[in-house]
């Protein structure tokens, strides 16, 4: 099947429109690194042989697990050690064991997510199988999802579903490139995902004992008031990282560009003083707006 795209007018976000990379903080912050990924389209790949040469690593090296870092420099990552809560502390270890599960094609409760998934997406369209072309109408390599968890594991998946079930909206929304002018070349929705789960967990340092970053911390405090966090986290940078899109008239090689921009305002957002709630954050209105 062939996804029809509908042009709608998009309202401009200001405060999305452009990272500001002249504050001193900020230039400090300017991450080394790099999401390289690729759509395995024929078309695509053919045309673009010459200008992903360079980047490809293997033939899966869109996902998110290939960031590559140069260098790195910790003078605004060293925050006092600090104190995690009680609930706190339960809560990251329960997000921290989500990270370390792996997507598993075999087991039952995987494959159901999948299936899941399907059907937020196309509630009126029988799938043929966890192995079909279908997928492919939703942004994913190939035919079989289930390879391309490789950099991120089962969380990816989970951040796609919850996105589907509880902003069903914006999650068609963007599914379907119905906002702003559109590039030629747009962004696999699938694995536009799974990127933006991956830039979350570097960014938010969760592979460390606690986070040492500032916008780490932040997040943790903000998932003592709502175990959820994470993942409503998700949806709104992925709503961000479309209007990024958008502003900055990317097409399919700026996807790297307009993930860095996404992170930059998301870590902005997460520095802020005062944030209590997920709903403190900027960008949570985007969520609602046109829900």
């Amino acid at each position: 099947m062939r996804l029809r795209k509908r042009k709608r007018c998009f309202p401009s976000c200001s405060s999305l429109h452009k990272v500001d990379e002249d504050e001193p903080y900020w230039r400090q912050r300017k991450e080394d690194e790099e999401l390289e990924w690729s759509h395995n389209s024929t078309h695509l790949i053919s045309h673009l042989a010459q200008c992903l040469t360079n980047a490809m690593v293997g033939s899966r090296s869109w996902i998110g697990g290939f960031f590559h870092r140069s260098s790195i420099k910790q003078r605004h990552h060293k925050f006092v050690d600090y104190p995690l809560s009680p609930l706190q502390e339960q809560r990251l270890q329960k997000l921290q064991q989500r990270l370390q599960v792996p997507f598993d094609e075999t087991h039952l409760d995987h494959q159901e997510a999948l299936r899941a998934l399907w059907q937020c997406a196309f509630p009126d369209v029988a799938l043929n199988g966890l192995v079909s072309d279908q997928w492919k109408d939703m942004g994913w390599q190939g035919p079989n999802p289930s390879t391309d968890f490789r950099g991120c594991g089962f969380i990816s998946l989970e951040n796609l579903l919850f996105f589907a079930r509880t902003y069903p909206a914006s999650f068609h929304r963007l599914l379907f490139k119905q906002d702003g002018h559109r590039a030629t070349w747009e962004y696999p929705f699938a694995v536009a995902g799974i990127n933006v789960s991956f830039m979350l967990i570097k960014m938010l340092d969760l592979c460390s004992v606690k986070p040492r970053c500032l916008p780490g911390i932040n997040f943790v405090k903000l998932l003592e008031e709502d175990e959820e966090a994470f993942d409503i986290l998700y949806c709104i940078a992925f709503e961000m990282m479309d209007a990024q899109w958008l502003a900055m008239h990317a097409s399919y090689m700026n996807f790297n560009d307009v993930l860095q921009a996404t992170r930059m305002q998301l870590e902005k957002e997460l520095c802020l003083e005062d944030l209590h709630r997920m709903k403190d954050l900027p960008s949570y209105n985007l969520l609602y707006h046109w829900q």
